[in-house]
């Protein structure tokens, strides 16, 4: 699950962004060329009704790996998986159905106990929270019934094992059989403490991935996330949309344990089972910042069961190449995903999540950007990989995949560029940086922003964690320099009103049947950062630059590793 923005409230934004648009809003956009007369085809293509949007293994997926190939084939590109342009990626689909709530009970009976009368209420009191709207859950184990019975509630605070910040919010507690109950995001974000964990800046310890990985390391039956749109960073109805329907994972046995149930509770929902429990959320919250925090039963049982199928299928990843004239050997990466949310089917209605936003922008931008590197004369230097991936919304997939199994040696790989959910509101004057700093990579970048008058800015919620949320991550974790960026909202010749209408617009569509060609999209925008993006990757492909993660980052000793193996 990709997962973004959530709405700010006006008045915060317009103080916030008043003293960038007081100078802003009498500039004139300087003339941006249109960077291909196909774009704009590309998009509509990939996000009209007929491609269903896009969901890995179904008809709609099927057309739009078959339209990539195509136009990939008819540049000139060459096929990067030894003939063909396909890198098949193995997953599992996995689909639940039957979902029965999840009902709280005490013990020893199917009835509550009130701590706060230390007396049993009868059955009509039984908590239960329905699917769906109160509660989404799921299990990435590979069984056909899923029944959790009486598993014990235990609050485990963040659900964060950190030895470097001498963190264990585990220690103490077995957890074995039972489910856990923890925080979305990390200390830091509550906090707005620079000196814990990384301050506002979410770190890999406040995704939603590592909490499940962390509870089923621990041995835990069940995970359930408590969802707050603040510190996850969107909204509710991303939750609904993404856990909802087929879910993927990469196929084959990677090793992963995983908790036999994993899940989110809305806010309100975890607000009714700890006044249950004689608690407060925020009280709890609260206890969970304290260094000295020990995790602690809740006194409650938590039981749900539901049925589900899985069938072993495959996608794929679309990869072609134009080789490099003087170094063959070392590539550049251009990268988008190809994947959207499909469609839901039911007797009243159809209803197709298109993705015009996310992601046909990005896929179309690689397709135009690639064309333009096989037409170049001569070719760049190095090799220059275009890759559509697949299953990007299902958690990542196809770039593990690649990550993991990579067509071109990743020791070698100089750097990418990854196209995620391209800004369609205009030209901007600032380029937003996901990763602000942490690799110099970024120096070309600023390079090329400001021979379009624009400068890079870091991005404006850290807390959200967006740098762990896209396919460049994927790339990140092998120790290769990316670029992930996007305009941000300083709009040329406009005012803050504007900027807060589109921010607004983009949170009202994302993950929605609404993510569609609309009258504010402006083209202009798109063709700014399509040339960004290109001579980027350009001057990158016709140097000898080998770009390095920035001392303490996480990832610098693991590109050095890559470094001694290529100069060797």
């Amino acid at each position: 699950m990709k997962s973004r923005k959530r709405i700010i409230p006006t008045i915060i934004i317009t103080l916030a962004f008043a003293l960038i648009f007081h100078a802003c809003e009498n500039r004139e956009v300087k003339e941006i060329p249109v960077f291909s007369t196909k774009y704009k085809h590309f998009v509509e293509t990939l996000s009209s009704d007929n491609f269903e949007g896009r969901a890995p293994t179904t008809p709609g997926g099927k057309k739009t790996k078959a339209f990539v190939e195509a136009e990939f084939r008819r540049m000139g590109l060459k096929p990067a998986n030894n003939g063909s342009f396909r890198q098949p990626v193995p997953l599992i689909e996995i689909t639940g159905r039957n979902f029965s709530p999840l009902t709280i009970t005490d013990h020893n009976s199917d009835t509550i106990t009130d701590h706060n009368s230390d007396t049993i209420t009868d059955n009509s009191s039984e908590l239960s929270f329905s699917y769906f709207d109160e509660m989404i859950v799921g299990s990435s184990q590979l069984e056909d019934s899923i029944y959790l019975d009486k598993s014990e509630l235990v609050f485990a605070g963040y659900g964060i094992v950190a030895p470097e910040y001498n963190w264990n919010d585990y220690e103490g507690l077995d957890v074995k059989g039972k489910t856990v109950v923890v925080l979305v995001n990390d200390p830091g974000y509550e906090l707005q403490d620079d000196n814990l964990f990384n301050g506002r800046a979410m770190t890999y310890y406040g995704r939603w991935t590592y909490k499940y990985e962390e509870a089923a390391r621990q041995g835990a039956a069940g995970v359930l996330i408590i969802h707050e749109s603040g510190p996850a960073g969107y909204g509710w109805d991303v939750v609904k949309n993404s856990w909802s329907g087929p879910q993927y994972q990469v196929g084959g046995n990677n090793g992963e344990p995983a908790p036999l149930l994993e899940g989110w509770l809305h806010k309100e929902s975890a607000a009714a089972l700890l006044e249950i429990a004689g608690l407060e959320l925020e009280g709890i919250k609260q206890r969970a910042l304290r260094p000295d925090f020990t995790p602690f039963s809740l006194g409650l049982y938590i039981s749900a069961n539901f049925n589900q199928s899985y069938v072993q299928s495959q996608s794929d990843n679309i990869a072609g190449y134009v080789e490099g004239s003087k170094y063959p050997d070392e590539t550049v990466i251009y990268m988008a995903h190809w994947d959207h949310l499909g469609k839901t089917v039911t007797d009243d209605e159809v209803k197709i999540y298109n993705g015009a936003i996310d992601n046909a922008t990005g896929t179309a931008a690689i397709m135009v950007i690639a064309e333009k590197f096989a037409k170049m004369d001569p070719a760049p230097e190095r090799t220059v990989v275009f890759i559509a991936v697949t299953a990007e919304e299902s958690g990542l997939i196809g770039s593990q995949y690649y990550s993991l199994n990579p067509l071109f040696p990743l020791e070698t790989t100089a750097g990418g560029i990854n196209i995620d959910g391209l800004n369609v509101y205009g030209p901007t004057h600032d380029v937003v940086v996901i990763g602000y700093g942490t690799s110099d990579f970024q120096d070309i970048l600023k390079q090329q922003a400001a021979k379009q008058n624009r400068v890079l800015v870091p991005e404006r919620y850290p807390e959200r964690g967006y740098f762990y949320r896209s396919d460049h991550f994927n790339f990140v974790r092998q120790g290769v320099p990316m670029i992930y960026a996007n305009s941000g909202i300083d709009f040329i010749g406009r005012n803050e009103r504007y900027a807060i209408q589109a921010m607004e617009d983009q949170e009202r569509r994302y993950h929605s049947t609404e993510d569609v060609i609309h009258d504010m999209w402006d083209w202009k925008g798109l063709d700014q950062n399509l040339w960004l993006f290109y001579h980027t990757g350009k001057e990158l492909a016709n140097s000898r630059k080998w770009p390095q993660w920035e001392e303490g980052t996480e990832f610098r000793a693991i590109r050095e590793e890559s470094n001694d193996l290529r100069e060797n």
